[in-house]
């Protein structure tokens, strides 16, 4: 994960080059920022869907034995 610092510094670098792209390539890159963010949607909701069979197939682990494992 980058730090605060290092994303500020490449979503300036990213708007300097937005700003001079033509507009047919904003929207290429629009439509290309849209399918991965509606990838990631995708992943989280088969993730969360998974974990929820994972539970109700093998339970839940009670948080004091979560603690003890510490």
């Amino acid at each position: 994960m980058k730090s605060e610092h290092e994303r500020e510094e490449i979503i300036k670098a990213i708007n300097v080059l937005l700003n001079q792209a033509y507009d047919s390539t904003l929207d290429e890159i629009y439509a290309l920022l849209k399918k991965i963010d509606d990838e990631e949607d995708e992943e989280d909701l088969k993730d969360i869907k998974e974990a929820r069979e994972d539970i109700r197939i093998n339970g839940t682990v009670p948080w004091a034995q979560i603690q003890f494992r510490k």
